[in-house]
C-alpha cells in the first residue's frame, strides 16, 4: 500500500527493504486504486491471505 507507487519501486529495487532485497529486481504486474486507506488495508491483507493468494494466481498473469 502506498501513495507514490513509483518511488516505492525505486526503493525496493535499491535494495533498502530487508525483506525484498533477495527478490530484486521488483517489477509492477498489477494495480488496484481505493478511495481511502481502510479499504487499501482490507484489500492488501486479503491479497496476503491463502484466499488472495489464490485468486492472484488465477487472475493476475506473469509473463517474462
Amino acid at each position: 500500500m502506498t501513495d507514490d507507487l513509483e518511488n516505492r519501486l525505486v526503493t525496493h529495487n535499491s535494495s533498502k527493504v530487508k525483506s525484498t532485497k533477495p527478490y530484486v529486481p521488483w517489477r509492477i504486474v498489477h494495480t488496484e486504486e481505493y478511495n481511502n486507506k481502510q479499504e487499501a488495508r482490507v484489500r492488501e491483507k486479503y491479497l496476503k491471505s491463502a484466499a488472495g493468494r489464490r485468486w492472484r494466481k488465477s487472475n493476475i498473469i506473469l509473463g517474462d
